[in-house]
């Protein structure tokens, strides 16, 4: 008989096992990582006061002052209840916010059941309904569902639906799409996006792309004191393109956080909380103005901001003061370098 050869298993080799695929999170938070580099948009000061009345509610006095924009106060509370997914998740939870002109941004988070999440937002400017919207969630093992209805109105027969989905591809891949459909009488119709993330281990590069434009985000941490981040948006029915290049260097041994901002587009418009500055979107956010068409050449040049955060003064009782001083300078080719500050 002739000798049969027969493939040797080796038994003290593990078997290789594919990693289980994470949930992609939430189609808002795609580039999320990248903005929280850039610094907030204010001109002139701002006072916060936070008072933690009890381990559920919290209550916030925010003052800011500026010779730019108009001057505005608004008074926020908190409630959170006891179901806590992770440090930063909490259900249910209640926001509301109101300013010094009486318009109010109401938010109502609740998580109905282990994966689906629902949420309310109501924004009225002064005694008038501008903004209410509902979402609801579904987070699977490795995909992400989201279904917003936005200013649902039977009488006139208008509405605005957004729908997203993200699916985890692999480990470090997630791909998805957003398509909003409004209508109203007399008009309708759609617009679809693409959306995809990947992340490296210091790194993550995500991108937006649909009819409408793009948008693009780099996050790279190079240790654990700088961070950096490239933004860039192009919208092909306004002609229009901005880039933006943000960094964050922290400071442990002095308590501090310095971010900064230098960017080619429009420079923002500052607004304050009153009628006429802003205009609602459905989102519970508000809008600046777009810049007047004569004068948007002369501030679409370059920009350059400096954002430094002090550390946290508490008070008596558990109270925290922030006070919060930033400097906006803004330059125009060829004019010379224009300062705005205090």
């Amino acid at each position: 008989m002739g000798n049969v050869l027969a493939p040797v298993l080796d038994l003290h080799r593990p078997l290789r096992r594919e990693e289980p695929l994470s949930n992609p999170g939430s189609f808002d938070e795609l580039h999320r990582q990248c903005k929280e580099v850039f610094p907030q948009q204010m001109e002139g000061v701002k006072l916060i006061i936070n008072k933690a009345l009890s381990s559920h509610f919290q209550v916030t006095h925010t003052i800011h002052m500026s010779t730019v924009g108009q001057s505005s106060y608004h008074f926020n509370t908190t409630y959170v209840g006891d179901r806590q997914l992770s440090p930063t998740e909490t259900f249910p939870m209640l926001v509301g916010d109101i300013d010094s002109c009486g318009s109010l941004n109401a938010q109502v988070l609740h998580l109905v059941a282990e994966r689906i999440r629902t949420k309310a937002v109501f924004q009225t400017q002064q005694a008038r309904f501008v903004t209410w919207q509902f979402d609801g969630e579904l987070r699977g093992d490795d995909y992400t569902a989201t279904l917003t209805l936005g200013n649902p109105d039977m009488l006139s027969q208008s509405v605005i639906v957004v729908a997203h989905f993200l699916q985890s591809v692999t480990s470090r891949l997630v791909l998805g799409g957003e398509m909003v459909y409004h209508r109203r009488p007399g008009e309708e119709g759609a617009i679809v996006t693409l959306a995809g993330k990947y992340t490296a281990l210091k790194w993550v590069a995500t991108l937006n792309i649909g009819y409408g434009g793009a948008h693009a985000s780099y996050y790279h941490r190079a240790n654990e004191q700088v961070q950096v981040g490239v933004e860039l948006e192009a919208n092909t029915r306004l002609q229009d393109t901005t880039f933006a290049f943000g960094y964050q260097l922290n400071l442990p041994q002095a308590n501090m956080v310095f971010r900064g901002e230098c960017g080619a587009g429009p420079a923002p418009t500052q607004a304050g909380g009153c009628p006429g500055l802003c205009q609602p979107r459905p989102g519970g956010k508000a809008s600046p103005q777009p810049l007047d068409p004569q004068t948007a050449s002369v501030h679409s040049a370059r920009r350059c901001k400096i954002t430094p955060t002090p550390a946290w003064l508490y008070g008596p009782a558990g109270s925290q003061l922030v006070l919060g001083l930033r400097m906006f300078i803004a330059g125009v080719f060829p004019t010379p370098l224009r300062c705005f500050g205090l």
